[in-house]
This record gives C-alpha cells, sequence and structure tokens, in this order.
C-alpha cells in the first residue's frame, strides 16, 4: 500500500489518547446528568439556508453532495442544499422548535459530538472537533435564576476534569451597554471591537485606534477604556464600576446579573477552577443579550477561548412563539487535543483490560475462556491470550499492552491464580470473589503538567 498521508485538521487519537477523550466526554456527561440534563443528539446535517449567517454563506461550512447529483436540489447552491453543523447551537435551535410540543419547558440539555469547520487547522482549532454544550431553553421567558444555574453547573463540571487551571471571565452585554451609552458611544459594535485589542496592543493604540476608526472623541475613548480595564475575582466590580459615575437602569440590571453570577459560581469553584467578572469580554454582542463568559486554559493562551456562551433571548421562533435560552460549550477537542499531543495528558493503559488470561495449550484454550467469561460476568475486563506461548512471553505481551494482572486457568485440579506483574506477587484466584483494587479495574487518566509554565 503506497504512504498515507495525514489528513490536516481531523484528529484522530491512539487508544490511550481516546482513554483520556472519553474519560473527558464521561465526567462532563455525569455531572450534567447529575443536574437534571437530559442527553440529546442532533443529526450531522442542516439545510445550508439554516447555517447560514445573516443571509451570507459562510465559506468555511462543508456542503454535503451525493457524487452524482442528478437534480437541481442537490446543487451546492440550490434549494434543499444540506451542510455539516459547525456549532450544536443551529442544530438544537431547529430542535427546540421541530420538537416543541414532545418538550417539557424548561427544557434542560446537554449535548456532547463532533462539529465540522473548513478552517486553516493548528493547534486547537481543528475541521472536526467535539463539543460539550449545555444549555436551559425557555418559552417566551427565561428567568435569570437559569444563567446561574448553567453556570455553576459548567464550573462543577470542569473542576472534574484532569486539566491546567481553567479561568471562566464573565462579563454581561447589559452592563456593557448601559455603560456605553451612558457615555455617548454609538457605535458600540465597533467600539467593541477595539476594546478587543487590549490583549494585543497597549492602551494609548486602543484610545487611537477608538478616535480614528470609531469615531470617538479622547475623552470618550478614555471613558470606554475604563471600564473594559476592570477585573476582579470578586465583587469589588461593582464598585469599580459605579466609581465611574455611569448611571442607568440597564447599567444596574447588568451589574445586578454579573454580580450575582459571580457570587453563585465562586461558591463552588477549586484550585483548578476559578471565575472572574472582566468586563473587556464582549462576546458575540450582536447574538447574546445578557450573561457572557470565555473560558481560558493557563499554560495554552495561545488557543484563546476554550469553550463560552451565555444569554441569548432569542435562540429561535416558530414566528408565534419565541424561545430564550442560556447555555456554555466548552471545546473537548480544543483543550484536549493539545494536551495529548504534547504528553501532558495519557492513560493508565491503552486498552480497557485488566486481566490477561493465559493460554496453555490449544486444547485448554476453553478453560481461558470460562475463566474470562466467569470474570467478564462480575464486571471485570479481561482477554485471553491470543496463542499458547510459554508464560514468560504471555507475561511480556500483557505488560506491553500495561494489563496490570495474568490470571492462570485451573491446570491438573489446582485452583486459578492470578498474578500482579507490577509485583510479581501471585495468589490463588477464587473467580466467583475476586476483584482487582479500584484503580486498575479500568483505565485512568494521568496528567502531568511539570514543566509547563501556569503563570496567570
Amino acid at each position: 500500500m503506497a504512504k498515507i498521508d495525514p489528513l490536516s485538521g481531523f484528529p484522530e487519537f491512539l487508544p490511550a489518547g481516546r482513554v483520556v477523550e472519553r474519560g473527558v466526554i464521561d465526567a462532563l456527561a455525569s455531572t450534567f446528568e447529575l443536574h437534571g440534563f437530559a442527553n440529546i443528539e442532533t443529526r450531522v446535517v442542516e439545510p445550508l439556508d439554516r447555517l447560514a449567517k445573516g443571509g451570507e454563506i459562510d465559506k468555511e461550512i462543508y456542503l454535503l453532495n451525493r457524487l452524482s447529483a442528478d437534480g437541481p436540489d442537490d446543487s451546492a447552491s440550490g434549494r434543499g442544499a444540506l451542510g455539516m453543523h459547525f456549532d450544536l447551537t443551529v442544530p438544537l435551535a431547529r430542535y427546540v422548535v421541530e420538537n416543541a410540543g414532545h418538550l417539557t419547558f424548561p427544557f434542560r440539555r446537554y449535548q456532547i459530538q463532533p462539529a465540522w469547520r473548513g478552517e486553516r487547522p493548528q493547534e486547537g482549532r481543528f475541521r472536526q472537533f467535539t463539543q460539550a454544550d449545555v444549555d436551559i431553553i425557555g418559552v417566551d421567558h427565561l428567568p435569570f435564576h437559569h444563567d446561574v444555574e448553567v453556570v455553576t453547573v459548567m464550573v462543577e463540571a470542569l473542576a472534574r476534569l484532569p486539566l491546567p487551571p481553567l479561568t471562566l471571565c464573565f462579563n454581561n452585554r447589559k452592563l456593557i451597554q448601559g455603560y456605553l451609552e451612558g457615555i455617548g458611544v454609538e457605535d458600540i459594535p465597533s467600539t467593541l471591537k477595539m476594546l478587543d485589542k487590549l490583549d494585543k496592543v497597549d492602551r494609548s493604540e486602543v484610545v487611537r485606534l477608538l478616535v480614528e476608526q470609531v469615531g470617538l472623541d479622547e475623552r470618550t475613548a478614555g471613558r470606554a477604556l475604563e471600564l473594559a480595564t476592570i477585573s476582579s475575582a470578586d465583587e469589588s466590580f461593582v464598585d469599580q464600576v459605579m466609581a465611574l459615575g455611569v448611571r442607568s437602569e440597564l447599567l444596574d440590571t447588568g451589574l445586578e446579573e454579573l454580580r450575582a453570577v459571580i457570587s453563585a459560581s465562586r461558591s463552588v469553584t477549586t484550585e483548578n477552577v476559578r471565575v472572574v467578572a472582566d468586563l473587556r469580554i464582549a462576546r458575540g454582542l450582536d447574538y447574546y443579550t445578557g450573561t457572557v463568559v470565555e473560558i481560558y486554559m493557563q499554560g495554552f493562551e495561545h488557543l484563546k477561548a476554550v469553550g463560552g456562551g451565555g444569554r441569548y433571548d432569542a435562540l429561535a421562533t416558530d414566528g408565534k412563539t419565541t424561545y430564550p435560552g442560556v447555555g456554555i460549550s466548552f471545546g473537548v477537542s480544543r483543550s484536549v487535543v493539545p494536551l495529548v499531543a504534547r504528553g501532558l495528558l495519557s492513560s493508565t493503559r491503552p486498552v480497557p483490560s485488566a486481566v490477561l488470561v493465559a493460554l496453555v495449550s490449544e486444547e485448554e484454550r476453553p478453560a481461558s475462556v470460562d475463566l474470562a467469561h466467569q470474570l467478564r460476568a462480575r464486571g471485570i475486563a479481561c482477554e485471553v491470550a491470543p496463542s499458547p506461548t510459554p508464560f514468560g512471553k504471555q507475561i511480556r505481551f500483557a505488560d506491553r499492552r500495561s494489563i496490570p494482572f495474568v490470571a492462570f486457568p485451573s491446570v491438573g485440579g489446582g485452583a486459578p491464580q492470578v498474578k500482579d506483574i507490577r509485583s510479581g506477587v501471585q495468589v490463588d484466584l477464587d473467580p466467583a470473589s475476586w476483584v482487582p483494587p479500584e484503580g486498575d479495574l479500568r483505565p485512568t487518566i494521568v496528567a502531568s503538567f511539570e514543566g509547563l509554565s501556569l503563570e496567570s
């Protein structure tokens, strides 16, 4: 066979890496389910016009076409053209409208599955990637306490992951808009685009851009910058904003909502997950209507946000009913793939087997198969050795696969035995009662961040 060139942007794990990915997914799913969120999985494709943004077709959308298109409905631009979803929010909006009569609201859903985007591949950015989303959807109105709930659920879920420290940076659309309107800014989207450059250029350059490209006077530009540079890990940001002297009902509402989010989420943070109020964050201002959040992973700031989300009061509508929602998405591939590639995350073994059942001879294979069957019946993953080589070779085979135990079937009427090949200890094995230590029962994730710079 000719040499196979790798396909950039479509990451695939070796078995040990897949253990890590599945462990992260399982930890997220179990936390979401503890809070009563139902799992759904939506189809891969959506109508192209539904995936379009503002009527414009995103050139990064992957189209789905048959090799032998035979009609206008199969063409890339024709009616009925299909594209592969690039996130899990567009499918959710369609799913809610389509199934509203069968759902109970508020609808609490989580979804962990791949998405596709035809962008330039680089570390942390892929053409196929797995996301984990958690959302609450209401009908016409969704009370604010659901913002707090979604945030705390995601904080709890992230705290269970073996990742470098994560920071959730929160802001509020109402706070931003109320303040900027209060100081006389008219072009709020353009102003926010310039303020977003604060992590790339110094403050004087941002002021220059606000003056020259947005049309603000220097005093107004400076006041806009004062808000964007406020950040705190507690509720002290409220006093800092109030000290700027701007007053509006919208600003006050945004301040109170952000204060409530920060206060509630801090109660469930750990050493590995922290929350801050960062008033520069303006994620999707034209889409989000209240709470906004971006998630960053220490030591990997070059990846930018590895997750984010917020409140959206117009997720979907059927023309009569509006479905508002609040949700957060976490990039499983975006965060895990770089860590596995650098050897920072691995697993205790690449296979599920905790036990290799030795094979005495082909004639006695049934005895080995029966012993494996008894162990599997009690939830112990095991496999039978592929061939009756000398026991030393069978033990080395288990060692290469990091299988911790080798079991020997009964020979000549004696009791079966099991050997811990790490310590060399070998004891009698009662298939009806023996269990490996909890830590050996299934593969687990091994994290090693030594040498990784985790400076804030």
